[in-house]
């Protein structure tokens, strides 16, 4: 009997909880942004039809960003990162991680972070950086460029290897957006935005 009561009285609690909090959950939910990436200029005759779904959830302190792609190579690794320009010459870039699609060409990762209108990159001054990557062409620095505060507001996903974009019939352009810098071209991007209001600025905390 008092196991039941107890029972009752948590359910009773927990039902309160989420009543109280309701409010702030639909608040939430309000302010949650949806928008779409397009394929990049190098992608576009050899992957037409590549593109991506977006949600960034508020979660408080941090945001969850949902990305969901289609129209790519089946069985193919992708780097994801927020980025200063949606195109060349890209700007300041901060790797988020990884989208494997799978046989049908889709895929899907969810990102924790801050992607809002406060996202942005600084170096108050110049540092010693380690250098971990040191192949050419495009080795590790082994200091920081000084910059004022530069807001990230854009998205862009890599082919993780030129290898891949070359058997997907896309330029085997080597590029620096993965871990080891040896990357592959840009297939998705948001230059449906304008370059200084890049759809994260949508977003207030």
């Amino acid at each position: 009997m008092l196991r039941s009561v107890r029972v009752a009285m948590l359910a009773l609690a927990l039902t309160g909880s989420l009543v109280a909090g309701f409010p702030s959950l639909l608040a939430a939910w309000d302010r949650a942004i949806e928008f779409d990436m397009v394929v990049s200029g190098g992608a576009a005759t050899c992957l037409p039809h590549a593109t991506a779904k977006i949600t960034i959830d508020p979660l408080g302190p941090v945001e969850r960003m949902e990305v969901h792609v289609s129209g790519l190579p089946a069985n193919t690794d992708f780097d994801f990162f927020v980025i200063q320009l949606p195109k060349a010459p890209f700007g300041l870039s901060w790797y988020q991680g990884d989208i494997e699609t799978n046989r049908h060409g889709n895929g899907h990762q969810r990102f924790i972070g801050r992607f809002n209108i406060e996202t942005f990159i600084v170096a108050p001054n110049v540092g010693a950086a380690p250098v971990v990557h040191d192949a050419a062409p495009f080795p590790d620095a082994d200091r920081n460029p000084q910059t004022n505060p530069v807001h990230t507001y854009h998205l862009g996903l890599w082919f993780n290897s030129p290898d891949d974009a070359a058997r997907a019939g896309c330029p085997a352009t080597v590029t620096p957006f993965n871990g080891e810098h040896n990357a592959g071209i840009q297939v998705l991007n948001t230059a449906n935005f304008p370059d200084d209001a890049g759809p994260l600025r949508q977003l207030n905390p």
